[in-house]
């Protein structure tokens, strides 16, 4: 075949437009290390396209807040997006979900130590991975379990990781017992009591609430679709089930083609509501985990509300049987107008004085009260075991949510560093030493 005159000139065209591109316009993927995460600072300005060592850190210091980004990837995406906007709300900032130096110096509470990890691979991380999960459920029935297909996956797990982040951090690396290899350092699951549970549909947050009023939690979710809404109104958690199996029945749920009769799915963090089942007064409804963290924003559920299961994990040992109220909201209503919190159409202080060409930071008010994290629990209730006499349709809750490790802090930090502190003065006073 004869090519084509105009190609090669389109071709040479696209090569020198390309070369006469920005080094970071061409490769905003580009790679980077575990300690060039730690190393990263914010320097002003919305976060960078791509994949970036700052978003990475800035999706950590997010998880750690208890204000989740679903999956850390290093990704400026949809839900680093509703994160940093769940965080303005929770902070009294105003809501755009753009990174800015308040935001900035509100995450320094919870960079205390370094972002990342070296973590050495043990032979349990290799041990009991399926080869793969099927689509159809008749054959899901028919495996021992819905257990992780690779380390990475069950690694990403973990560390709150997207199981491509990590090949991403150690290039060349064979995930294989005995490699060392870096992570993500998350902090350990969130303990206290969820009394209310809002659910937004239009932004795709679930957000949980103690006795008090104050946010505990906030998730990225997938919450039903245009053919299978989630429920309305007001409902209860009426069972948890931790690692359930998941019972498929067509006359109830819906029908997937080819399998007309009940089954029975054996648990795993593969399995259709990953490791957790949260079930609701509302028949066949409930809150749980899901085997694809990365498409939470993607994806369109039954009418359930699919978090990460490291999400659903930690919610499910916040809430109370039959004293966690879960709040539906209707359609253009959102968390900040039910709750009143995010309505701030200014900072509460001054721009804050970034540094510039290396020259030290202007010095930043100081707050009424430190924003340190507590050092000792408070009386927040465990969630009560799971009454194994009470089930879903969707699960069987053969276990129940695990109790309170009184080691772990039960208080809610940010909520409680924040109190009276900012009104008289907003941002974190600069620390002595650099942060990592």
């Amino acid at each position: 075949m004869t090519p084509h005159p105009v190609r090669p000139l389109l071709a040479a065209l696209w090569l020198a437009f390309g070369m006469a591109l920005p080094a970071t316009a061409q490769t905003p993927d580009a790679p980077f290390t575990a300690a060039q995460i730690d190393a990263a600072q914010y320097d002003g300005g919305p976060l960078p396209a791509g994949r970036s060592a700052l978003t990475a850190k800035v999706q950590l210091l997010l998880d750690r807040s208890g204000t989740s980004p679903g999956v850390i990837d290093g990704f400026k995406g949809g839900m680093s997006q509703s994160a940093i906007k769940a965080f303005e709300r929770r902070t009294g900032l105003p809501q755009d979900g753009i990174m800015d130096p308040h935001v900035w110096n509100l995450l320094q509470s919870f960079a205390e130590r370094p972002v990342t990890q070296s973590y050495t691979i043990t032979e349990a991380d290799a041990a009991g991975l399926a080869a793969s999960i099927p689509t159809d459920y008749a054959e899901k029935a028919l495996m021992p379990a819905m257990a992780h297909t690779s380390v990475a996956e069950r690694l990403g797990e973990r560390f709150h990781m997207d199981e491509r982040f990590i090949e991403f951090l150690n290039p060349g690396v064979a995930l294989v017992p005995g490699a060392t290899i870096q992570v993500m350092a998350p902090n350990p699951p969130l303990r206290g009591q969820v009394t209310r549970i809002i659910i937004d549909k239009d932004n795709r947050r679930v957000a949980g609430y103690n006795a008090r009023g104050q946010m505990m939690v906030d998730y990225p979710a997938t919450i039903g679709s245009s053919a299978t809404p989630s429920p309305e109104g007001v409902h209860n958690v009426r069972t948890v089930a931790i690692n359930p199996n998941y019972t498929y029945n067509p006359d109830v749920n819906f029908r997937q083609e080819g399998n007309d009769r009940k089954l029975v799915i054996p648990p795993g963090p593969n399995g259709p509501v990953g490791t957790v089942w949260i079930g609701l007064t509302k028949p066949t409804y409930g809150i749980h985990g899901t085997p694809t963290p990365s498409q939470l924003f993607s994806n369109q559920s039954m009418g359930c509300v699919r978090l990460t299961n490291w999400d659903a994990e930690e919610l499910a040992g916040m809430v109370a049987i039959g004293g966690t109220t879960v709040e539906f909201l209707d359609a253009g209503v959102t968390i900040a107008d039910v709750t009143g919190s995010g309505t701030a159409v200014s900072p509460p202080v001054a721009d804050i004085a970034l540094p510039q060409d290396g020259t030290p930071a202007a010095a930043t008010p100081e707050p009424s009260q430190p924003l340190a994290l507590p050092e000792a629990a408070t009386a927040d209730m465990p969630a009560p075991a799971a009454d194994p006499a009470t089930s879903a349709p969707a699960a069987d809750p053969a276990t129940s949510a695990p109790a309170a490790d009184p080691a772990i802090p039960s208080a809610d930090p940010l909520s409680d560093a924040l109190t009276d502190a900012l009104p008289d003065g907003f941002v974190v006073p600069a620390p002595e030493a650099a942060q990592p």
